[in-house]
């Protein structure tokens, strides 16, 4: 038997087509409450091919963030590693801010505002959560702000998991009122650590979240999911429109909170 089913097996190559690089822009600008904010840093990379363990770093760009009053905030790469830090950046609620970065005679340029968010003001533990009734579930409360329209991001890093959960979040239903985020870890433990941090998002880069995070979780169904595309962000090429990149420029206000499960 086991000659016979040795014998079925056949190694099937898959020749994939090389597609140019496209530049992929990684702007998080996160000021936390209740510090200056001034160091930002911004990672320039490239797609590469389907099959390779190593991801192309950009080195030689130019990148800088202006404000509405014409301030420069240059970011200066750190030597061939890809990333561009700031160490005099000026947060301000609510200002708008462009970025542009110049790399290889192309020009890209994004437009957005830095987001407010409303203070975590408790944290809560739910020993009989989950659709058992016996998981451990964390929940961070906050009083949305009344009168206006509210968009989240919510992070749960965890101390036994190498990547953080991230999911969205709006007021729609809950304007004014207090509401919460809550971890969507199934197997939480005593003495677990958890990183919570809330961000203040705009409207656009919450629907950018929703399309990314529902391909993402389509890419996960097995043989027969829907085909991954891509999703362009806020970026703009003005030197050639076609020759988009990959990325989103997000600056928000984050509140954090850090929190051992008992």
């Amino acid at each position: 038997m086991i000659i016979f089913f040795s014998s079925c097996e056949d190694v099937i190559k898959v020749d994939l087509s090389n597609s140019k690089p496209i530049l992929v822009v990684e702007a998080s600008i996160n000021w936390q409450k209740g510090t200056m904010g001034n160091d930002q840093k911004i990672k320039l990379t490239t797609t590469t091919d389907y099959f390779s363990n190593i991801i192309p770093t950009v080195s030689g760009a130019t990148v800088f963030i202006k404000n509405t009053a014409n301030t420069v905030f240059t970011f200066t790469e750190i030597p061939n590693s890809g990333e561009y830090v700031c160490n005099d950046f000026v947060p301000l609620l609510n200002e708008t801010y462009i970025l542009t970065v110049i790399h290889n005679g192309q020009t890209y340029i994004a437009s957005e505002t830095l987001n407010p968010v409303a203070p975590i003001d408790l944290i809560e533990q739910n020993n009989e959560g989950g659709f058992s009734g016996t998981d451990i579930e964390v929940k961070a409360f906050y009083i949305d702000p009344a009168n206006e329209n509210n968009y989240y991001l919510y992070k749960y890093k965890y101390s036994n998991q190498a990547k953080p959960d991230y999911y969205v979040d709006r007021d729609q239903f809950f304007q004014g009122n207090q509401i919460f985020s809550v971890s969507q870890k199934g197997d939480l433990k005593i003495g677990d650590q958890i990183e919570i941090s809330h961000f203040g998002i705009s409207k656009q880069y919450f629907n950018y979240m929703a399309i990314l995070m529902s391909t993402a979780e389509n890419a996960a169904r097995g043989p027969f999911q829907s085909p991954p595309a891509k999703v362009k962000g806020n970026l703009i090429n003005t030197t050639n429109f076609d020759n988009y990149a990959l990325g989103y420029v997000r600056l928000s206000e984050v509140d954090r909170r850090n929190y051992t499960v008992e």
